[in-house]
Order: structure tokens, then sequence, then C-alpha cells
């Protein structure tokens, strides 16, 4: 079962193999935001290498007429081992950049204040060109989307994937639902620098739309490979769409820890696979 799923959610164990998929969801409108698989390293050694594996990546990019950018895991690149090793390599990442894009991947509550204070610094220095994912799951996230209102970057709004514990987080798909779309409303007001959707849920994206309408706000609307492929396609006809792209050797260990995290991404997979 493993094989057929890392096929199909996974862009080959290769950059090369990688820029290929790009290159087909180019030709369908469709851009890329590429993620190296790999995460939770103990020991700075991995951490460093797959920042410089980011580095050549964004030279290959830089180098195609490719529309692509790339994302990245905090704990892959030293969080683990220190946070002054994750922002010294997340520094080399985006000085390397140029004109792409970088995100910063957000993984569970402990990494929160780390991420995010790295994207406010790197963003600001830079004037822009950085963006960070936020999690509507999270309590905490009101509050956070309110210090990043004026940030010259992106921010891209998730429901959650992590299971995290009630203290922090809401457990109910109900009230998630609507802080979600409370946050997004709130981003489409006061964001000026563009909202990142991060959806899969058909009623978030129809409401993104109404809100883009309504205050005229630049918005791009984000997917992972594998899920809803066929509406990405239709969705670019019209609307700026980037499909998240994870590739690499890992894809073993990155398929368990998806399904060990919560049971419902098992069956959000199983769903995926079978097209509904």
């Amino acid at each position: 079962m493993i094989p057929p799923i890392a096929n199909r959610f996974v862009a080959g164990e290769t950059p090369a193999e990688a820029l290929d998929h790009v290159k087909e969801l180019n030709e369908r409108n469709v851009n890329a935001i590429l993620n190296l698989l790999g995460e939770h390293y103990d020991d700075r050694g991995p951490a460093d290498e797959d920042a410089e594996h980011y580095v050549r990546l964004l030279e290959d990019i830089d180098r195609s007429d490719l529309s692509a950018c790339v994302s990245v895991k905090p704990s892959q690149v030293g969080l683990d081992v220190g946070t002054h090793v994750f922002r010294e390599n997340m520094e080399r990442i985006v000085d390397a950049a140029d004109d792409t894009f970088v995100w910063i991947d957000m993984e569970d509550h402990t990494t929160t204040d780390a991420t995010l204070d790295a994207y406010e610094e790197l963003a600001r220095e830079r004037g822009g060109g950085v963006g960070v994912c936020v999690q509507a799951n999270l309590k905490r996230t009101e509050s956070d989307l309110e210090r990043l209102a004026d940030v010259p970057g992106k921010v891209r709004l998730v429901k959650g994937a992590y299971d995290e514990p009630s203290e922090v987080a809401y457990k109910q798909k109900e009230r998630v639902d609507a802080v979600y779309r409370e946050y997004l409303a709130y981003m489409f007001q006061e964001f000026d620098g563009g909202v990142a959707v991060g959806s899969h849920d058909p009623a978030m994206i129809e409401y993104a739309k109404d809100l883009h309408e309504e205050y005229g706000t630049d918005f791009e609307i984000q997917m992972l490979m594998g899920v809803r492929e066929d509406a990405q396609y239709d969705l670019a006809r019209d609307y700026e769409v980037w499909q998240y792209v994870p590739y690499g050797g890992k894809w073993l260990s990155y398929f368990y820890r998806r399904v060990m995290e919560r049971k419902e991404n098992l069956l959000f997979a199983a769903r995926a696979v079978l097209g509904r």
C-alpha cells in the first residue's frame, strides 16, 4: 500500500524528478512549493546538509524558467538542535533565494514561538520574500495573526494537522472550521501582502473567493500534491494555485509520521487515493 501512495503524494527522490513534476504543473498553470522530506534532526550535520540542499535547489530554480518556491520545516534545519542552528540555516537559505520565495512550515505547538520569531525577523530585514504557516486550530492564532498583520511577508492559513493537546488547541472540527473562517476574514481585511489559503475544503475556498470580491486582497490557494488535483487544475484557470510538492528519500518516515500524528490523516490519505 505504501509505494502507490508515495507515488501519488511524493514527486520522486531527487531534485531533478521534483523539477520535472514542477514543469508538468506549470504547463497546467499550477505553481509549485517544493519541500525536501526530512524533519526532527537531533544532530547538526543532517540539518546543515539539508540546508545546503535547499541552497542548491534554489540555484536550480533561479536558473530555470519554472514557477516554484521552497518550504522548509524548522526541525529539518536544526530547531531540535538549537534555535541558533535553525536561525543560521534559515538565513543561509533565504540569502540564497534571490527572487525565489521561501516558506517556513509550522510544526507542533512547541515550535510556534521560535518559528514566528525567525519569520518576522527575516521578513522585516529583507522587506518580504518570506512566508510562514499558521494553524487555525491553535488557540493562540488570533493573537499571532494580529502580530503578523503588518509584517512584509506572507502567511499561509491551514486548519492544522497535528494532534495537539486540548489546553492549546480546539479539538472539534466544527470549531476549527468556524475559527478558520474568522481568521480568513481578518486576514483579507488586514493583510496587505496577500493571503495564502491552505485548504482542500471547497467551502473555505469559496469563502476566500467571496472575501476577495469584497476586499480586493490578493490571495493564492495552496493544496497538497495528490489531493483534489482536478480541482487544483480547474481553480488555476481563474486563480493563483500552488501545489505543495514533497520529494526525497525519506518518504516512508514522512507517511509514518503523518499517519501516527492523527488517525484523521490516514482517512484523509485514503479519501485522496480514492478521489473523494
